[in-house]
């Protein structure tokens, strides 16, 4: 059985595209972000893991700054392609 079925809209290619449909004069510029974003935010894990993770604070604050960077990985990963 194959994947390549006629009318199946999923995939990665689609996933690219929901963004330049959605907002197509912005989307080079989120991409753009969404790259650099989670190139620089793995350097806020140092500091909270250096100091713990005892308080509720301290680990919201990891599991938050996680979901952003998973977040931004998945908004530019298609950037420069």
């Amino acid at each position: 059985m194959s994947d390549t079925t006629a009318g199946n809209d999923s995939g990665p290619e689609t996933d690219r595209r929901m963004l330049e449909r959605t907002v197509p004069q912005a989307a080079d510029s989120i991409r753009k972000a969404g790259f650099w974003t989670a190139i620089v935010l793995p350097f806020l894990y140092v500091p909270l893991l250096f100091y713990g993770l005892d308080s509720w604070v301290e680990s919201t604050a990891f599991l938050t700054v996680l979901a952003v960077n998973l977040a931004a990985l998945y908004v530019g990963h298609y950037h420069g392609r």
